[in-house]
This record gives structure tokens, sequence and C-alpha cells, in this order.
């Protein structure tokens, strides 16, 4: 089947990238993230309509190519009919955020998200410049109850192989996830929580006798406090570990931050990262991929979809983040003349008027009309706040005091 010259090059770099697919499969998600890129739609009707009026073909060719490798291996005719694996690809997918990375430095966010009554998905994420791209995921039926903590285990052990041992890796996660039994199996790891906790709880500061509500250690707005202590109440639920506080004027409620670095070595700034992944799950929806409008209702083939949502993703934010960095930093306004940024948050150093989704997806389409090579980018993360690091961080797993899981 012959190609276009454009569909040819994006599938060699998604071979180069994801070499465990085979070239049909390959040329299979070349053809529909590129169509998604076009379409601005992950709807199989909307691609499907576009590739057949582009290439040209027809559409019910177009689509029952993307069904044979989004459908399970009992829907396929034929004797040598198999699935495509989705966790397979998790490793691969964030190796290809890795080599394209500048600096040793990673954010993860961990959340999860619902399709309405259908399905929900729980989608781990590397942030990046007010946005977020999808590595691994889950996707479950809504309506049904699911053990999260065992979901959640199974993507985070996966996709560690993909990271280098020497990089700092921040994960982020918010209220609703078991904060003590994650923060235990990611300092296993080897990584830095910032996990959110509700302000119902108790903490006995170290050196107290006696523990304090959490909401007391930040009363009001415009307070702050950070030190170590046992967390939580009960012989089975207490979490010796650092503790990071801080309630911002104008916020509902405080940030309440367990994590396993010394609070002089850590700055609750950085769980600011987390609000990107929101800004992910809405580019996956209305502002970019119309995922709300799929009619897809069961979760293995949803997420081979997803597959296809996360390479397109990859696509647009490592172009429109290095034609962002580009930009000559004195045309650009400064935020804090506009914009009053939270001493908490993660200030920028520019004010972002067009997204990096949106740079990326000029860059392509501007390709397309010109028939230049497709544009691939890199990824320049803005840089970090800076907190010194002790040389040797005082606490490890077993100083954690943590009792063991069932």
């Amino acid at each position: 089947m012959s190609c276009h010259p454009r569909v040819t090059e994006w599938t060699t770099t998604i071979q180069t990238h994801l070499p465990h697919l085979s070239k049909p499969q390959a040329t299979v998600l070349a053809l529909w993230s590129l169509g998604m890129v076009l379409a601005r739609s992950c709807a199989l009707t909307a691609v499907s309509a576009l590739l057949a009026t582009w290439l040209p073909r027809k559409e019910d060719a177009v689509r029952q190519q993307w069904r044979a490798v989004c459908y399970e291996a009992t829907a396929k005719r034929g004797t040598a009919r198999h699935a495509l694996g989705v966790e397979t690809g998790f490793v691969p997918l964030l190796g290809w955020v890795v080599a394209q990375w500048e600096g040793p430095q990673l954010a993860l966010a961990l959340d999860a998200t619902t399709l309405g009554p259908r399905l929900t998905v729980l989608a781990l994420s590397v942030v990046s410049r007010g946005c977020a791209i999808p590595v691994a995921w889950t996707l479950l039926p809504a309506t049904a109850k699911h053990a999260w903590r065992r979901a959640w285990w199974r993507l985070l052990r996966q996709i560690r192989r993909a990271v280098p041992g020497s990089w700092t890796v921040s994960v982020l996660a918010d209220r609703g996830v078991d904060a003590r039994w994650l923060l235990r199996r990611l300092t296993r790891l080897g990584w830095h929580p910032f996990l959110r906790i509700n302000t119902g709880g108790t903490l006995r500061p170290t050196g107290q006798v006696r523990g304090v509500p959490l909401k007391t250690l930040v009363p009001a707005p415009g307070t702050t406090w950070q030190g170590t202590g046992i967390a939580f109440q009960g012989p089975h639920r207490q979490l010796h570990c650092p503790l990071l506080a801080c309630w911002e004027a104008g916020d509902k409620d405080p940030w309440l931050l367990l994590t396993a670095l010394p609070p002089e070595a850590s700055t609750a700034c950085w769980y600011g990262l987390r609000a990107w992944s929101e800004q992910g799950f809405q580019i996956t929806t209305r502002a970019g991929w119309q995922w709300q409008r799929t009619h897809l209702t069961r979760p293995d083939r949803a997420a081979r979809l997803w597959r296809a949502v996360a390479v397109a993703t990859l696509w647009r934010l490592r172009g429109g983040g290095e034609a962002e960095e580009t930009i000559p930093a004195r045309t650009v306004l400064a935020v804090p003349a506009l914009v009053p940024t939270p001493p908490r948050m993660r200030r920028a150093t520019r004010l972002r008027l067009v997204s990096v989704f949106r740079r990326g997806w000029n860059l392509i389409l501007v390709a397309l009309l010109d028939q230049a090579p497709l544009p691939l980018g890199r990824f320049v993360p803005e840089p970090w706040p800076a907190v010194p690091v002790p040389e040797e961080v005082p606490l490890s797993l077993p100083e954690l005091a943590l009792p063991q899981a069932a």
C-alpha cells in the first residue's frame, strides 16, 4: 500500500522509538496519530473521514485498518489473529520522552479522570511546560469498584526501567490515593513523592508527645509549616515522614504534602506541577482530541486508542516546547508585571500566551502545507526551583518506620 511521504517519514520515527511494534502496527499508529493532529480529534469517524480524503482511500478501508489494531483477537477474522498489547509499550514510550529530554530532573503525576458513567482512566503522565504526556495508563469501567492501589503500583513498576537511575524523579499525587502505601512504594523505587493529604488527620511533630490536628499547622491563609513527625493514628496507619504545609491567600484549602525528602531539601512549590496533569486531561478532551465524543465503552479498546493519543500528544509537545524555548525573552512580557503568582507556585519565567500544544500543531500544519519534513522537536523543560540538597539525605526506607504492608 502506497502512503504519503509524510506518513512514511512519521512511521520511520515511530519504528525507531517504539521498536516493539511490527511494521504494519507502526504504520497504522503513524497514520492514526497524524490523522488525529489534522482532524483535531481522536474520534474514529472524524479521523477516518479525513484520512480517506487526504490519501485518498475509502473510509471503510481506513476504519477497518484501525479496527484490526484496536480490537481484541476474538473480534478479528483469520487464524493468525492476535491483540496488540498496551502495557508492553509503556517503557518504550517513556524511553522516547527520556531520550529527548534535556536535564536529569523529571516530574510524574498520578491522576484519574472519568468519561461520564462509562470509563475511568488512571494515567501516569510526564508534566512539561503547562501540559502532560500520558506514558502509562489503565482503563476501568466507571461503574464498577476496583482496587486502584494495585493498578497504580503495576504502572509505576513497569515504567521504572525507562528512567536512568541517576535522575531525580518527583511523583505528584492528589488526595484520594493511599498516601502511606504510595510513599512506601515510591521510596523503594528511589523516587521522591509529593502526596497531598486531607486536613482531617493528625500529626505528632518530632520531639512532642502528643499529636495535633493537621489543620492547626496552617490555621489561616498566609501561613506555612514544614517539619517531620508521625502522621495519622493507629498502629497500622502511622507514618513517620516529613510534611510540608502551605496555605496561600485566596485558596479554599491548604496544601498538606507528605514527602520522603528532608524539609530543607524540598519545597511545596514542586507540587504545583501536578496542575499540569489536569491540563493534559483537558487537551485529551475538549481542548484537543475530543475524547469525550468517543463511543467506545470497552476498556481494552479504549486503552489501545490512548496509545495514539499519547503518541500524538508527545509529538505536539516536543515541537511546541522547542518552539517556545526559541522565543527571545525580551519579546515576551514578564509574568510578575501582569499575573501575580503565589510564592508556593512554580513561577513561570514568561507569560504563555500560546500553549505549547497549539505551537506544536502550528508547526506540523505548516510543514504539511509546505511539503517540508515533519518537525520533531525536543523536550526543553523549564528551570526547576533551586533548593539546596544536602550531600546525604538522612531519610531512607528503613527510617520511615513504616509497618509491613499487607
